[in-house]
């Protein structure tokens, strides 16, 4: 009851009446269910999140649905605050010719309409740049827009641009995955239910939601974590692999399961978890591999190639410090080879770090917790953090540190980066910001998930502090690792052990009932 125990949810409990009274009856309403009253909060933050998308979606007065465009004109979608991916990749990637991806190549070319000149000689060919279920999931989005376009011909219907219903179809899909994600992240809460409230009403829907397809992936990876703790493993690892086939980062999930079933000796469940993502994800990419081997590869190959992004750490050192980067003076298209070592060689440190903590950890962390340390880490470490990549951690810092001040502070200072953002991209000659007003708010976001990092851990080394673990709880995420004891392989060196033998915790029932 978060209007009692939660300083936050006293606070809001003011303008409905107050917090819930000590002769209330508790859990008798029929309808108005903790879950669904959050469902209801997530759509209207959903609305909100669209709502910011909206001046970008105005379209053209004249010619048919396929003839309008919408209007982007002097950098509408900066100074607005409303850019998002979708509509701009809906010409870019030739959807608006009704193209299947990855068979469809374009050549790339500069602002005057020339042909780039590529570091090797070689054409600047382009392909689709998504995984492969992201680029299908634009696909019939497209179909179905330019399937609206062709009934406002027939009948009397809104004359809506085709890249605005384009919009308009791949966020009502989003939004749907985003619900999923605030469902499967209640039901993994557990008896802290209202925790999921902060993923349905989280800043970051405001501007990042439709920015881009991430909630798509973040629905698939927080929907393995809830079958994971249903034991239910190879489900797990289905959509594990599913998720990687609409973005890579599901499959950080594997190094969690790896170290908890090493530790409590449950290799079993992780090898089936494993081999039902790789079979998952190559059935989903197979065909699309063996039919367009270029276009398949395009995504990997364009990761390979791209050098620090500007809401990355290594180009808010160049800002502050005038840092010429690891990789000065490449040519168009060469690949940053220093840059891409250095990244992995922290990243494979972060994890490290993350496996030794959950190895030799008194108590077996909970695995919200490692999941959320590794993605984090793998944020902070890589080259690329686009905006809408926040929302990875959002569920995951949920379930891993269940403070909502804390988790409120670090929401809202990430979703306001967007607006520095988008009035540096503006440009000063256009009374923009500067770069460093920019930069300047990427390090704070940066501060604020160190912060929620430490935090993690110092739970992890005194699980007395851990919120979700009062009342005799381990590990709500858990699945087979729950209350297991430990029981790592004989080969594991001593120093990758427990101190000693961790306290098995109580189940919630026998707790109940003593």
């Amino acid at each position: 009851m978060p209007s009692r125990n939660d300083a936050i949810g006293s606070a809001l409990a003011q303008t409905i009446g107050g917090p819930v009274g000590r002769h209330a009856l508790i859990g008798r309403s029929r309808f108005w269910t903790p879950l669904r009253v959050m469902l209801l909060i997530g759509v209207v933050f959903l609305a909100l999140g669209y709502s910011t998308k909206a001046a970008c979606l105005q379209s053209t007065d004249t010619g048919t649905a396929a003839q309008r465009v919408a209007n982007w004109e002097n950098q509408r979608a900066y100074y607005s605050l409303c850019y998002s991916d979708t509509v701009p990749l809906y010409t870019a990637e030739l959807l608006n010719q009704g193209k299947f991806p990855y068979k469809s190549s374009w050549i790339e070319k500069d602002g005057d309409g020339k042909p780039h000149v590529v570091f090797d000689g070689s054409p600047p060919i382009r392909y689709m740049e998504y995984p492969v279920l992201t680029g299908i999931y634009q696909y019939l989005s497209m179909s179905l827009a330019k399937t609206y376009s062709a009934l406002t011909k027939l009948v009397s219907v809104p004359l809506v641009a085709e890249v605005v219903m384009f919009f308009n179809i791949s966020a009502f899909g989003l939004a749907l995955a985003w619900l999923l994600t605030v469902w499967a992240t209640a039901l993994l809460a557990g008896r802290r239910i209202w925790d999921a409230a902060l993923v349905a009403a989280s800043p970051l829907l405001i501007f990042q939601i439709f920015t881009n397809f991430d909630a798509l992936a973040v629905a698939c990876a927080t929907g393995a974590l809830l079958a994971w703790a249903r034991r239910k493993p190879v489900l797990a690892g289905a959509l594990i692999g599913i998720g990687v086939a609409l973005k890579l980062y599901p499959l950080l999930l594997i190094g969690p399961l790896l170290v908890l079933c090493l530790r409590t000796g449950r290799m079993r469940e992780f090898t089936r978890t494993t081999v039902a993502a790789v079979l998952a994800w190559v059935v989903v990419n197979l065909p699309v591999l063996v039919l367009f081997p270029r276009g398949w590869s395009e995504f990997f190959r364009l990761n390979t190639r791209r050098g620090d992004d500007m809401d990355s750490i290594y180009n808010v050192v160049k800002s502050f410090t005038g840092w010429q980067g690891f990789d000065p003076g490449l040519g168009f298209w060469e690949p940053p080879t220093l840059t891409n070592a250095v990244t992995a060689a922290l990243f494979l440190a972060c994890c490290a770090g993350i496996g030794y903590l959950a190895l030799t950890a008194a108590r077996r962390p909970r695995l919200a917790q490692l999941a959320f340390l590794v993605v984090a880490a793998f944020l902070l470490t890589n080259k690329v953090w686009s905006p809408q990549f926040s929302l990875w951690l959002v569920p995951l810092a949920v379930l891993a540190l269940p403070h909502r001040r804390i988790l409120l502070a670090w929401m809202t200072i990430d979703a306001l980066v967007w607006v520095p953002r988008m009035l540096y991209l503006y440009g000063e000659q256009n009374r923009g910001l500067p770069e460093q007003w920019f930069t300047t708010t990427v390090l704070l976001r940066d501060i604020a998930v160190v912060v929620l990092i430490v935090l993690v851990v110092r739970q992890i080394r005194r699980p007395e502090l851990d919120l979700v673990r009062e009342r005799g709880i381990d590990d709500p995420s858990g699945g087979v690792c729950d209350r297991a004891p430990d029981n790592p392989p004989r080969w594991l060196p001593t120093w990758l052990r427990p101190p000693a033998a961790p306290v098995v915790a109580q189940s919630a029932d026998s707790y109940a009932t003593s």
